[in-house]
């Protein structure tokens, strides 16, 4: 691994030291939740980043197995390109790097290989070590996501930006949506509201059998009610959710 630090999970921006740089939480909470994080910044981690942490030099991601939805945040340095193309292999997940569009490493392993990119809307600002927010990194930065559900992700984030498919499904699905239908997370807070402001999973489901989001995400509508309530809504007790206040 690279001892270069990272873009987010431990990014080093332009002129800074070899301190270590955060990524957002609200980037990271408009995403996830992710099942893996490869290369995590040094503990103590003032948040969680995946179910599960590498944490260099104990762990190196390149070498150990990657599981479910990884989140990746790669060193930036001579290893970038180790990092993107495991990635491409894996298949699932979301990246964030620099923009660094006309690299080598960047036209094999996301170009070629990624579902789409999020161009972000002005320079990102991260966090040190503790936390606390610091300057921005200097330079542009890009979310890439590979699999069909983190294109999804992206498109229902709200995170500002231009989003641009890569694959021909993704295009044709992008497409389908013109004009685009609402995000998971406008259905289900109207879903919750229409209910009263409390809500139980099957009461969801029952509510949004038949909504068009629902016929467009196919058999998968349910786990993104799922994976949706939880970052609208405060969990109550088994199946059951009120609207955060």
């Amino acid at each position: 691994m690279s001892e270069t630090l990272g873009i987010g999970g431990h990014q080093r921006p332009r002129n800074a030291r070899t301190d270590t740089w955060l990524t957002p939480p609200a980037i990271l909470q408009a995403l996830g939740p992710f099942d893996l994080d490869p290369c995590a910044a040094p503990d103590p981690k003032p948040w969680a980043t995946a179910r599960t942490h590498y944490t260099w030099p104990a762990q190196d991601g390149l070498l150990l197995p990657w599981h479910g939805r990884v989140w990746l945040n790669p060193p930036y340095g001579r290893a970038l390109g180790t990092w993107l193309a495991k990635m491409a292999r894996h298949g699932c997940g979301t990246a964030f790097t620099f923009a660094r569009t006309e690299t080598k490493a960047f036209f094999d392993n996301v170009w070629n290989e990624a579902d789409a990119i999020l161009f972000l809307k002005g320079r990102v600002s991260f966090h040190h070590a503790d936390g606390t927010q610091a300057r921005n990194g200097g330079a542009p930065s890009v979310i890439i996501a590979y699999g069909v559900d983190d294109v999804e992700r992206l498109l229902e984030s709200g995170i500002e930006g231009k989003l641009l498919a890569l694959k021909r499904p993704v295009m044709i699905h992008l497409a389908l949506q013109d004009p685009p239908l609402p995000a998971w997370r406008e259905v289900v807070v109207q879903a919750i509201r229409s209910l009263g402001g409390r809500a139980s999973l099957r009461g969801l489901y029952e509510a949004l059998e038949h909504h068009p989001k629902a016929k467009a995400n196919g058999r998968h509508w349910q786990a993104k009610i799922r994976q949706t309530v939880r970052t609208v809504a405060e969990r109550t007790g088994s199946g059951q959710y009120r609207l955060q206040l």
